[in-house]
């Protein structure tokens, strides 16, 4: 009785062992943050690299773009202590951005040089964009290479409903745009129209002050010589009797 006891607490334990194995597996792996961005938009996308690795570092991260939907705009942000690489290629067909014909973009981006130590993460900011308006993701494919030569490759992708490959690649969502933008900007610009026709009354209201106070004074300043003038008149005027 107490064999079958013993049996099954230790059948439990290893159980419970698999399960958080296999948790902390699928939760390690290269990710985006955030998750999401707006269609037709712009964003900084921070490439999160945890390392898995209890006996290894982390030396090099290789993203890879997709060319299908190529990006006009990518843009690394420096990381203190690793080299930073930008990858062109041509592309198939032109695309046209801001009124130029683009015939090449960034199909990859490699950092190295630096070291992600055992239990710890380092991130990866990237700009990019513009971020195309007929895809509802963007599925970066990435290569995570240790200093014992191991490389990871987190190229799988997921699919909607089943189960999390054992090696998903970093996916970033992509979300139809919020709608009232163009209003906002006309409301933006009624609102200046109406301080600007504001402060132009506040303008002609100071103007009109500032002639009133200067036609009062005047007319003070006269009253003053008429009266100094009056008196002066009266004074000679009885200096005359008198004599």
């Amino acid at each position: 009785m107490k064999t079958s006891h013993r049996r099954a607490a230790t059948t439990g334990a290893l159980a419970v062992s698999a399960v958080l194995l296999a948790a902390g597996t699928a939760s390690a792996h290269v990710s985006v943050n955030p998750e999401a961005a707006e269609q037709g938009g712009y964003a900084t996308v921070n490439f999160k690299v945890p390392n898995e690795r209890d006996d290894a570092s982390t030396i090099k991260l290789e993203v890879s773009l997709p060319t299908d939907h190529p990006l006009t705009s990518v843009m690394p942000q420096p990381v203190p202590g690793w080299d930073v690489k930008v990858t062109k290629s041509k592309l198939d067909e032109p695309i046209e951005s801001h009124g130029e014909q683009i015939d090449e973009a960034v199909s990859k981006i490699t950092w190295s040089g630096g070291k992600i130590e055992p239990g710890q993460f380092q991130q990866f900011p990237v700009s990019m964009g513009q971020l195309p308006e007929d895809a509802d993701q963007l599925v970066l494919k990435s290569l995570q290479t240790y200093d014992n030569k191991e490389v990871v490759r987190w190229i799988e992708e997921p699919e909607e409903g089943a189960e999390e490959p054992e090696s998903p690649a970093p996916v970033l969502k992509l979300t139809p745009a919020a709608e009232g933008g163009h209003g906002a900007d006309a409301g933006n610009a009624k609102n200046g129209e109406d301080d600007t026709a504001t402060e132009n009354a506040a303008a002609s209201s100071d103007g009109d002050s500032d002639s009133t106070d200067t036609t009062a004074r005047v007319l003070g300043v006269a009253g003053i010589v008429v009266g100094v003038a009056g008196v002066a008149f009266g004074v000679l005027a009885g200096r005359r009797r008198s004599a």
